[in-house]
């Protein structure tokens, strides 16, 4: 298993750790529905990552800004899948929202992954003639 794997999926540990910790508190403390609580425990859980995943699962040396567009423009569409599949699970399968949040986790972290890997955080391809 490569060590960029392995980081990421540390990284994603801590992520899941406080992102499911705000989504619920969010739920059952604020009493803000799904979507809401979604959206701000993963804010949270973007902000971290990037930070992390940057400096120590990819070493990316390459510029702060452009680097943090593509992360976003991976993640948003990572989000997205999250979220077809949280709302899927609540409102097609009828299961508890708690439960839907946490299998929304796998589609989210295999497309962060990828797209981290290979465009976010990618190397510079150096061209030979």
């Amino acid at each position: 298993m490569s060590m960029h794997i392995v980081r990421y999926l540390a990284v994603g540990a801590v992520n899941t750790l406080v992102g499911l910790s705000i989504i619920y508190a969010c739920k059952w403390l604020a009493g803000l529905g799904d979507v809401a609580s979604n959206l701000i425990g993963y804010g949270v859980g973007i902000l971290l990552g990037f930070q992390l995943n940057k400096k120590w699962t990819f070493d990316h040396q390459g510029s702060y800004l452009p680097s943090l567009m593509r992360y976003l423009a991976v993640l948003a569409c990572a989000y997205v899948a999250n979220l077809v599949t949280v709302l899927y699970f609540i409102n097609v399968m009828g299961l508890n929202g708690y439960l839907a949040q946490a299998l929304g986790i796998g589609p989210y972290t295999l497309i962060g992954y990828m797209g981290s890997r290979h465009f976010a955080f990618s190397k510079p391809r150096i061209e030979t003639l």
